[in-house]
C-alpha cells in the first residue's frame, strides 16, 4: 500500500505527542512493508527537502504564511494537488491548514481520504475561535474523509455534536510499553530525595503550566521537601520562570526544557505523581506514557480524558488549584494508594493501549480503500 501522510509537524524536529505519533506511525508501516511518505511543513533551512529516514520518506515544505499559528504552505498545496498513485491519504489533526488542503484533494480527486483527530481545539488560539472553525470549515473537513480516526468514544461523539456524518472509527493512541515501564532506572535530570511532581508538555496557554506551579506551591506547604520538575519548553516559561521567583520556589522547581523522547520513559520512572492541569486535550500521550511507567496522574477533568484518568489517577475541574492542592498532596502523602494507583495505570496499558494494536487497526483500516 502507498500512503501519502500530511502532517503539519514530525518528531523529532518538533516534539511532542502528536509529532511522535506521526513518526512512529510511518515508521511501522513502512516496516509492515508499505510504501510511506510524509509531507510537512518546516522553516528550518537545515534541514533537507527530501529525506529518507526510518523506513519512511520525508518531504518538507516551507511555510508561506502564518495564520493563528498554522503555517500554510503553498509547497504543501502544490504537492497535494499533483499527488498522485496513492492508494491513500492519511492526514493528521483538522486543525491545520495542510489538512484542510488533504480534505479540498479528496473532494476533488479520487483518492480516499483518512484523518486522525489528535483534539478538537487547539492549545494556542481561544476555544470560541475553534467552535466558529468546527461548525464550518472544520465540519466540511472532516465530512471529507473516508474514515476519521478517534482515541475516544467521547471524543467521536463530540465530533458528531457539530453535525459531522463521516465514518467515524475509535482507535486507541497506544503507548510502546516495552520501553514506556515501571522497571528501569530513573533519570539523572531529576536529582530530588523527596517527592517528585512532573509536568510534561508544551508551556503555552492550553496546557495551564501555570496552575502546575500554582498547585505546587500549595504542596509544598504540607510537603516542603517536594520538588516540581517542567519537562517541555514554550512561550510562556520565562513569564512562569517569573511565577516561580514569586512564590519563592526557585530552589524547588526545575525547567528541564526539551527532553529528547528517549530520556522519557526514566523521567516518569522518577516521578511520584504528573500532573496535567490543561484546558483542552485528545487523549494525551503524557497520560499513557505515565500509566506505562506506573506512575499516577492528576489531570483536568476533561469528557474525553477523565475515564481514563480516573482508573489509574484523579481528575479535577479546570482552573481548580485548591483540588490540585489536595489530590497531589493526598498522592505524595499515601504511600500505598499511590503504588496500587500505579499498578492500576500499567494494566490499563497493558490490556487496551498497546501501540501495536493501534498501528493494526489503523493500517487494515486504511488498506481496505479502492481507488474510484
Amino acid at each position: 500500500m502507498k500512503i501519502l501522510r500530511v502532517a503539519q509537524n514530525l518528531y523529532p524536529e518538533v516534539p511532542g505527542g502528536g509529532t511522535y505519533h506521526v513518526h512512529a506511525m510511518s515508521r511501522d508501516q513502512a516496516a509492515m512493508g508499505h510504501d510511506v511518505t510524509v509531507l510537512t511543513v518546516t522553516d528550518d533551512d537545515s534541514l533537507p527537502r527530501r529525506e529518507e529516514r526510518d523506513g519512511y520518506t520525508v518531504i518538507r515544505r516551507s511555510p508561506t504564511v502564518e495564520l493563528l499559528g498554522n503555517e500554510i504552505s503553498a509547497g504543501v498545496a502544490k504537492d497535494l494537488a499533483f499527488a498522485r498513485d496513492y492508494d491513500v491519504i492519511h492526514a493528521h489533526s483538522h486543525l491545520y491548514f495542510s489538512t484542510n488542503l488533504a480534505a479540498l484533494k479528496r473532494r476533488l480527486g479520487n483518492i480516499p481520504l483518512a484523518i486522525t483527530n489528535h483534539g478538537l481545539y487547539s492549545q494556542t488560539a481561544p476555544e470560541w475561535v475553534f467552535d466558529a472553525y468546527l461548525k464550518t470549515v472544520g465540519r466540511w473537513t472532516f465530512d471529507s474523509a473516508d474514515v476519521i480516526f478517534c482515541y475516544t468514544e467521547e471524543d467521536k461523539g463530540r465530533i458528531r455534536e457539530f453535525g459531522v456524518e463521516a465514518d467515524i472509527e475509535v482507535v486507541a493512541n497506544g503507548i510502546d510499553q516495552t520501553r514506556f515501564t515501571p522497571e528501569g532506572p530513573q533519570s539523572e535530570l531529576v536529582d530530588s530525595d523527596g517527592p517528585v511532581v512532573l509536568f510534561v508538555g508544551r508551556l503555552v496557554e492550553g496546557k495551564r503550566p501555570g496552575d502546575a506551579v500554582k498547585a505546587f506551591a500549595g504542596v509544598r506547604e504540607e510537603h516542603p521537601d517536594a520538588e516540581l520538575y517542567l519537562c517541555g519548553d514554550g512561550p510562556l516559561r520565562e513569564e512562569l520562570e517569573q511565577l516561580v521567583r514569586e512564590r519563592g520556589l526557585s530552589e524547588s522547581v526545575t525547567f528541564l526544557g526539551h527532553v529528547d523522547y528517549d530520556e522519557m520513559p526514566a523521567i516518569y520512572r522518577s516521578a511520584d505523581v504528573l500532573v496535567l492541569p490543561s484546558r483542552a486535550e485528545g487523549l494525551p500521550r503524557t497520560v499513557l506514557e505515565a500509566f506505562a511507567s506506573g506512575t499516577p496522574v492528576v489531570a483536568s477533568d476533561l469528557e474525553q480524558v477523565a475515564p481514563i484518568v480516573e482508573e489509574a489517577g484523579e481528575t479535577v475541574r479546570i482552573g481548580d488549584v485548591k483540588t490540585y492542592i489536595r489530590e497531589i498532596s493526598s498522592l505524595i502523602s499515601e504511600n500505598n494508594r499511590r503504588k496500587q494507583l500505579g499498578l492500576n495505570g500499567r494494566e490499563l496499558i497493558d490490556e487496551r493501549y498497546r501501540w501495536e494494536d493501534t498501528v493494526t487497526a489503523t493500517t487494515q483500516k486504511i488498506s481496505k480503500f479502492p481507488i474510484e
